[in-house]
């Protein structure tokens, strides 16, 4: 059920007595707070109201550097507050490992994390980097079963170009898609994006293929569901999943770019289920090739895809949808520039949150970042373009198409909140500067009875295993900086109210809940 169409009556009348209060001065209004609409629900944000870091060498149970969040999941049934301070569980994804000179053979995994959560008091300022408490409580490695007895690890090599007739792919059998594959023999994943299903088996959206797999709870290979035709990549008029990293003593693809599908390291990078839990969105993070102007690549690659699944029969997960969105533009120098989509999290079975961004940070590019924001998705009146290949000639949009709606809701780089905890964006005397990948998004309640439509808007950055202290597949390393894994929370209203009970559903977009009205208690099934 949609977000604008629960409660319109008691929303409308709760932000009209809101707004009759604010003139008499006895709402506090933060001045960070700004609103927008989209699709008759309202969002605002109020402020950042915390940080948190984990340091850049933190290794895991397995003895190897932690790497941050590609993808960001929360435990419905974890969330609770006593007081002020609010706990949880995250399960968190990693990419495909240390990579700056190729790929190597890192063995992916699901991180387990533990958060404890004080918000900041509204407005304070000259705030340390410690609202946020995380701890690394757990580390399980993926595999697969082997057909004649034992286990096999998966892996972040690159594919070997070529395809299936090269050893770069397994062939698709009754059961499973095409699957791209590393030369030793292994199965090839770069993660991005996670999410929980109802009988616990977990989903992991990968760029290589793009693939979405399916694991066991303990991490072992179950299955993966069907992907569009539109987004393989095609070369020498065969799909080739290389990404052209390939691992030292390895060949590289030819020609290195695919002709059509996802461009290279551009495939599923978002990964979300809508609240109620029938639907799986999973995105694209920049266009396909043959939706961009190739003489121009860079100020053209605007025209992404988002796919939906239905989730109604876990046995029989079904491709139903595919849809445009257009990213934003930014400028930089001389050049016009694509932020590509990082993240997604589904508001209701229409609404998402997109998370674009550009490639400066912290020591990397022109360090100051000129786009890195939140905005809102809205699919219902996007057309469903599943089974077209091309969607935008030459980087144009076919005008026969329309695109998901969308508006801004958060701006990151906004100095003034990150001053406030001693960081900024760019270079700026007496503060941190934020680094340049943000790739986690989880939206929680704030389980506040005065303001039932408060949430807290998490975000995460992914620091590609960037420490002088590392240690990845039976090697150290020094990447020659220090990045750690750091998490921003926001507070925010979104508006209408949901129905009772069902604000938790809303924000972890996933879970299977049984709800209790009256009560307003949530208990998770499955």
């Amino acid at each position: 059920m949609r977000l604008d169409r629960l409660n319109t009556r008691r929303s409308a009348a709760a932000r009209t007595l809101a707004s009759a209060l604010a003139l008499c001065g006895l709402v506090h209004q933060a001045q960070a707070q700004t609103t927008t609409t989209l699709g008759g629900t309202v969002f605002t944000v109020q402020e950042l109201v915390g940080v948190g870091r984990l340091p850049a060498n933190l290794r895991d149970v397995h003895g190897e550097t932690f790497g941050s969040i590609s993808g960001l999941w929360a435990d419905a049934s974890s969330w609770s507050r006593v007081g002020n301070t609010y706990t949880g569980s995250f399960l968190a994804a990693p990419d495909r490992g240390y990579n700056i000179a190729g790929t190597i053979d890192y063995a992916p995994r699901l991180n387990s994390l533990q958060i404890s959560f004080t918000p900041a008091a509204t407005g304070a300022s000259g705030l340390a980097q410690n609202q946020i408490g995380l701890d690394l409580v757990g580390s399980t490695l993926l595999y697969e079963a082997l057909p004649g007895g034992g286990t096999r690890l998966l892996s972040g090599l690159d594919p070997v170009p070529g395809g299936v007739a090269a050893g770069g792919a397994r062939p698709a059998t009754a059961l499973l898609p095409e699957l791209p594959q590393a030369f030793n023999g292994k199965l090839a994943l770069d993660a991005e994006g996670v999410v929980v299903l109802a009988d616990g088996s977990r989903l992991i959206s990968d760029e290589y293929g793009p693939s979405i797999y399916r694991f066991a709870p303990d991490g072992q290979f179950v299955g993966a569901l069907e992907v569009a035709s539109s987004v393989r990549p095609i070369r020498n008029s065969v799909t080739d999943y290389s990404s052209n990293n390939p691992t030292a003593g390895q060949p590289g693809p030819s020609p290195a770019n695919p002709t059509a599908g996802r461009a290279n390291n551009q495939g599923f990078e978002g990964l979300t289920i809508s609240p109620d839990g029938k639907t799986l969105f999973v995105g694209l993070q920049s266009a396909a090739r043959q939706d961009i102007n190739l003489a121009s690549a860079a100020a053209t690659r605007d025209h992404t895809r988002i796919f939906t699944y239905d989730l109604s029969d876990l046995d029989n997960i079904r491709l139903t949808g595919e849809y445009v969105v257009q990213l934003p533009k930014f400028t930089q120098g001389s050049s016009t520039l694509v932020a590509a989509q990082s993240e997604l999290h589904a508001l209701s079975s229409t609404q998402l949150l997109m998370l674009p961004r550009d490639s400066n940070g912290r020591l990397v590019g022109t360090q100051t970042s000129l786009l890195r924001q939140v905005e809102v998705l809205d699919l219902s009146t996007a057309t469903n373009v599943l089974g077209t290949q091309q969607v935008a000639p030459g980087g144009v949009l076919n005008p026969a198409i329309t695109p998901a709606a969308k508006t801004l809701l958060l701006n990151v780089n906004d100095r003034a909140q990150l001053n406030r905890f001693g960081l900024t964006n760019g270079l700026q005397d007496g503060f941190e500067n934020l680094s340049e990948k943000w790739e986690g998004v989880v939206l929680l309640p704030a389980l506040d009875p005065d303001r039932p439509d408060d949430y807290f808007l998490f975000l995460a950055n992914d620091n590609d295993f960037a420490t002088t202290d590392g240690f990845h597949a039976g090697a150290a390393y020094n990447d020659g900086k220090d990045l750690d894994t750091m998490f921003l929370a926001w507070r925010v209203t979104i508006s209408p109210v949901p129905e009772p009970g069902t604000a938790l559903m809303l924000a972890l977009g996933g879970a299977a809940l049984v709800v209790r009205p009256r009560r307003r208690k949530v208990a998770l099934v499955g």
